[in-house]
């Protein structure tokens, strides 16, 4: 049966805006001066503004956005400020959102100019999918996103308009530019401005990583958000050098090395907070990469229990750390969030009346109350001798990068036996491996089993967009195998607020092996780690997988994201 089709005041005194009475003095005024009934009660104060729009997209059955539910934010992949351009929008107060083959949705405040939708149609080439939205949020969200972009498309298409004193610059080649050359084109205000604008904008898109890689006939510019790489309008190609330089300068770096990879780092204050970058720079067959980490510890939030650990999981790894000595690893591969872990770990239990050490390379994250050590093996500073020096620093807690050979594990197990709480990483599949890793190395079994108190195996899956997830029901084939015991599961649809993408931020998925005193029984010379792993799985341990079809049944991630952590590892 067809909907009720109901007039705009008649939604309005449904939903309590107005009364009858009130309405029959708006009637009795349009009768008289003509205009709008929506425009006379906003001007009567009868009304305010989002209350007419919900009321018309309710009678009209388009959707409402607004910027407090984050949904008036446009795709920042599809170039859509090209398919509509900036004084367009303004002069009609619309707003594209999102392409979908030729679908453009805008959002826009009066779904009923007609003229307003064909001439869309039209200029686009697209079928116009219509969401309402008030003046005052369109206007909002139109400067930002055309103003953010104006900004950053400015200063790159200022890029490739500068031309070098010696002719055009794509004629230079990198080896006539001498060094003094280089660095005051480093400091150029363009160069320094688009640096900037980089650096910003991938941090405004919680980017993790910022990838500046040369070729032939372009430079590559690409954010890494959530774990995928998206690709970004890069610089012309002239600038590589200078942008090279200027990074270098700002991490410390030698300027005139490009044939040897290079490490370096500094620090930006946006809004009021510091934000640590990590440098790389690589030389390529085209000239050198430059992969720059974000170590933004607001966005990260330091906090275990915000990790993704489930409960469970959580309680073993808090007791684990709250012990006065022992050794904790975190396991791996690189890029699973084991460092983030550890700074959660070390955040939870610094206090002023615990000495914690650090021993990193790099250091990721400047904590205050914890003091951190950067090793430099050039100059003979090791993990081991950093280690061996700690010992005469009277610790309480030692943290440890990366255990890498036989003399770390050594000096971190007698450190635990000796009194310390040691924390440190391996690279191991899952957290039983890490036993026998650390056997196969050298480290003696008898040494092990007594200071060894808590393994925590780990992976990153990225989270279901929260705004858009979409429920189904698995086939019964993959209720069976997985054993989801419920009808329905969540996947990835995509919106606005996820840039269509259908995930946003990760949550980390944990196997958690607490070694009590029936565990160290099996921690012997021969011992395989899938025994091991049989062992501590009868007494109660959470697997890899299992954990990720708990955050599949939660409506955490999709089965197929949980799956694609957890390959390897049933």
């Amino acid at each position: 049966m067809a909907r009720p089709y109901l007039k705009l005041g008649e939604i309005l005194i449904k939903e309590g805006i107005i009364s009858q009475a009130q309405l029959d003095d708006v009637i009795k005024v349009q009768a008289k001066e003509g205009g709008r009934l929506g425009e006379i009660l906003l001007k009567m104060g009868v009304a305010t503004e989002e209350d007419l729009v919900v009321a018309l997209g309710k009678q009209l059955n388009l959707p409402y956005v607004s910027m407090g539910a984050g949904l008036i934010k446009p795709a920042t992949d599809q170039n859509l400020d090209h398919v509509v351009s900036k004084e367009f929008a303004i002069k009609n107060l619309v707003l594209p959102l999102s392409k979908t083959m030729n679908s453009l949705t805008c959002a826009i405040t009066d779904p009923l100019d007609v003229i307003l939708i064909d001439n869309l149609r039209k200029m686009t080439n697209c079928e116009i999918n219509p969401v309402i939205a008030t003046k005052t949020e369109i206007l909002k969200a139109i400067d930002e996103f055309y103003g953010k972009r104006d900004i950053l498309k400015a200063a790159v298409k200022e890029s490739y308009q500068t031309t070098d004193e010696f002719g055009p610059a794509l004629e230079i080649e990198a080896e006539e530019l001498s060094i003094d050359r280089l660095i005051a084109r480093a400091e150029e205000a363009p160069v320094v401005k688009l640096v900037d604008l980089v650096i910003k904008q991938a941090i405004d898109e919680r980017a993790s990583d910022i990838h500046i890689e040369p070729f032939k006939d372009k430079i590559g510019l690409r954010y890494r958000i959530d774990g995928a790489l998206h690709e970004i309008p890069p610089p012309a190609k002239h600038l590589h050098l200078p942008i090279i330089s200027r990074i270098k300068i700002l991490s410390k770096m030698d300027i005139a090395e490009k044939r040897l990879p290079q490490d370096g780092g500094f620090t930006v204050r946006i809004e009021g907070r510091n934000i640590d970058l990590r440098v790389s720079v690589m030389p390529t067959i085209y000239g050198e990469k430059i992969v720059m980490r974000i170590l933004d510890k607001s966005g990260v939030g330091l906090d275990l229990a915000q990790m993704g650990f489930l409960p469970q999981q959580l309680e073993l790894f808090r007791k684990a750390i709250r012990m006065p000595y022992g050794l904790i690893f975190l396991t791996g591969p690189t890029g699973s969030g084991k460092s983030t872990s550890l700074y959660a770990a070390l955040a939870e239990i610094k206090s002023p009346t615990k000495n914690i050490v650090t021993v990193e390379d790099p250091v990721e994250y400047h904590m205050e109350g914890i003091n951190q050590v950067q090793i430099k093996p050039e100059i003979g500073l090791t993990f081991a001798s950093a280690l061996r020096a700690f010992l005469r620093q009277d610790p309480d807690i030692m943290m440890v990068g990366e255990v890498r050979d036989l003399e770390t594990a050594q000096i971190c197990v007698r450190s635990a036996l000796t009194g310390h709480l040691v924390l440190s990483t391996l690279h191991t599949n899952d957290a039983s491996s890490a036993v026998t890793r650390l056997i196969d190395i050298g480290v003696e079994a008898y040494l092990l089993m007594p200071s060894l108190v808590l393994i925590v195996a780990q992976r990153l899956v990225r989270k279901l967009c929260s705004e858009c997830k979409e429920a189904y029901e698995p086939m019964q084939e993959e209720r069976d195998r997985f054993d989801l015991g419920q009808d329905l599961i969540y996947r990835a649809k995509g919106c606005d607020k996820c840039n269509h993408i259908g995930y946003r931020g990760r949550a980390c998925i944990g196997e958690v092996l607490f070694v009590d005193d029936e565990i160290r029984q099996y921690i012997v010379p021969g011992i395989n780690a899938p025994k091991l792993k049989k062992v501590a799985v009868e007494r109660g341990m959470m697997t890899l997988y299992e954990s990720g079809l708990k955050k599949v049944r939660d409506g955490t991630t999709s089965l197929e994201e949980a799956l694609s952590a957890t390959i390897g590892v049933e």
